[in-house]
């Protein structure tokens, strides 16, 4: 295989990020010194991917704490408490939608506040939970893929939705990542990439994972996938998820809904794929998740100029629900989950 992807890459006092607003044309990375600097990322979209997000956040607090230890080396313990505090609501303000921000916003607070010592000690910890996250979200990806590559049939045109590979997470990826384990097992795939408009992360971001790793790919506009469908060239659908809710209701990017309703009418299963860390079961159902919107200027415009008349009223929602219904299953580093999703999602988040 091509070397990996690395879109999240520490450097000693920072962290660097692919900034994926410029893929495919450039590979730049954006330098974060400060924690301002990487919720900015986080907002921009320079780095998107629920999992990725939520590593990047993690290194974001270290990179706080840091700053604040320097500051005053000699904080109360009740000071340093308070700071860890305001920078996990400063990260968890970014972005709504991904609950594995909120989840490793959670656990980088719960470790700092067990922690004994100064504000240097703290910063310290850290930074190493944060990288014992990444190496974690990476061993978790390839577990996915592990669980998945059963359920891809041994030759199959695979359509997938938006980006869930290598970009999207700390490396391997979740949807994209069971492409992966798949073509180990030796099965002839063929992805089928969603464009997913209007941040176009299928065409910039999926089929270039695919190109640069020599995955076959073809790149389909938004609207031809029930076409592709009902032609016969596609066996699979596979999406990652954002956060799927205790009744197995999946937020995806804008567009999951759509593939889904389609994967149904043509008979084909449509599996998401997602950490156990996307699972919130203190969200009951769909309905329940917050859908982040976006600025209107994605829609009206593209790569700068305008594509609609000035003053047109838009709604630019940047996730969609999918009713658990219409999930085939849903694919965790701890197994398969299938219906009743209310039972097998809580038997899978209480395993260990």
């Amino acid at each position: 295989m091509p070397e990996a992807i690395q879109p999240i890459q520490w450097k000693r006092t920072s962290l660097h990020l692919l900034d994926q607003r410029k893929l495919p044309r450039e590979e730049v990375y954006v330098d974060c010194a400060t924690a301002e600097d990487v919720a900015d990322a986080i907002r921009t979209m320079v780095v998107r991917g629920a999992p990725a997000i939520g590593v990047t956040a993690a290194f974001g607090m270290a990179i706080g704490a840091r700053a604040f230890a320097e500051r005053q080396p000699r904080a109360e313990r009740r000071a340093v408490d308070a700071e860890v505090s305001r920078l996990k609501d400063f990260f968890a303000a970014t972005r709504p939608t991904a609950v594995n921000l909120f989840w490793a916003l959670e656990r980088v607070e719960g470790i700092a506040r067990k922690a004994p010592g100064d504000a240097s000690a703290v910063a310290t910890l850290l930074e190493e939970t944060a990288k014992s996250l990444y190496d974690e979200d990476i061993a978790v990806n390839r577990a996915i893929g592990d669980h998945g590559a059963p359920l891809i049939p041994a030759e199959a045109g695979i359509l997938t939705h938006c980006n869930t590979g290598s970009l999207a997470t700390a490396g391997f990826g979740t949807a994209l990542g069971v492409i992966r384990a798949a073509r180990a097992a030796g099965k002839n795939v063929h992805v089928f990439a969603d464009e997913t408009r209007p941040f176009l992360q299928g065409a910039r971001l999926t089929a270039w994972e695919c190109v640069k790793e020599r995955i076959p790919v073809t790149l389909l506009c938004d609207g031809a996938a029930a076409s592709i469908m009902k032609r016969g060239k596609i066996q699979v659908a596979i999406v990652g998820a954002d956060r799927v809710a205790a009744n197995g209701d999946t937020a995806n990017k804008i567009g999951t809904y759509s593939v889904a309703l389609a994967a149904k009418a043509h008979g084909i299963p449509f599996y998401v794929a997602a950490p156990i860390s996307t699972i919130d079961l203190s969200t009951p159902n769909g309905d329940a998740i917050p859908i982040e919107q976006r600025d209107p200027r994605e829609v009206t415009h593209l790569a700068g100029h305008a594509v609609a008349p000035e003053g047109v009223t838009v709604e630019n929602p940047s996730f969609d629900v999918t009713p658990s219904d219409l999930i085939t299953a849903i694919i965790t580093e701890r197994g398969v989950a299938r219906a009743p999703y209310v039972d097998s999602l809580r038997r899978l988040v209480g395993a260990r």
